[in-house]
């Protein structure tokens, strides 16, 4: 949690609560559910929810804007997301029952009123939205595809590594940021944010 709170002094007693409470929730419930890979859960700050906040580096949600974070597995980068943001409203997404069912119980456990958690596929959500996040769940061609429907004002999303044929044949405004800029572990040497309008 010191990483956390290095990075982002202004976390009120109530985030910091809901943070903290978090690695022991994942891990009782990784017990149960494969969420989250086991030799991550030493690194889980860093290498899931300072990962997740990396947005925050680049983007501010406002009071009743709503995110859609597509694919979002245990529930990142949402869960995250909505305990910095705690006046945006966020749907967490994904196909897989068993994740969303774990995404509602630590929702509920720490409290969190702004968290709509649904067992749908992306393509699905028939639902305006100002933004979509993801995390490392499919090409940007294809989470571009699903979003089309939700007309966001942007795409952000996680990727890592050499992007340029990823990227090579999109025909929309890209802004491709390096998170090392802003976290100095070596975990996010070669992770990026990639915001696409």
């Amino acid at each position: 949690m010191q990483i956390i709170l290095s990075y982002f002094p202004s976390l009120n007693a109530q985030q910091l609560s809901q943070l903290e409470a978090l690695k022991s929730l994942y891990t009782s419930w990784n017990e149960k559910i494969n969420v989250i890979s086991r030799k991550d859960m030493d690194n889980f700050y860093v290498h899931h929810v300072l990962h997740s906040l990396a947005i925050a580096k680049v983007k501010t949600f406002e009071k009743d804007e709503t995110v859609l974070d597509i694919g979002t597995g245990g529930g990142f980068p949402g869960i995250p997301l909505a305990i910095f943001f705690p006046e945006t409203q966020f749907i967490l997404s994904d196909s897989i029952a068993k994740k969303i069912t774990v995404v509602k119980e630590v929702a509920q456990a720490i409290g969190l009123q702004n968290v709509d958690a649904r067992v749908a596929r992306a393509e699905t959500i028939q639902q305006n939205v100002d933004y979509i996040v993801t995390r490392a769940v499919a090409k940007m061609n294809d989470v571009i595809h699903w979003s089309k429907n939700k007309h966001p004002k942007k795409i952000i999303a996680f990727k890592g590594g050499d992007l340029k044929d990823e990227l090579s044949g999109i025909k929309r405004n890209l802004q491709i940021i390096d998170i090392k800029d802003f976290f100095e572990e070596d975990f996010f040497e070669t992770k990026k944010i990639v915001i696409c309008k």
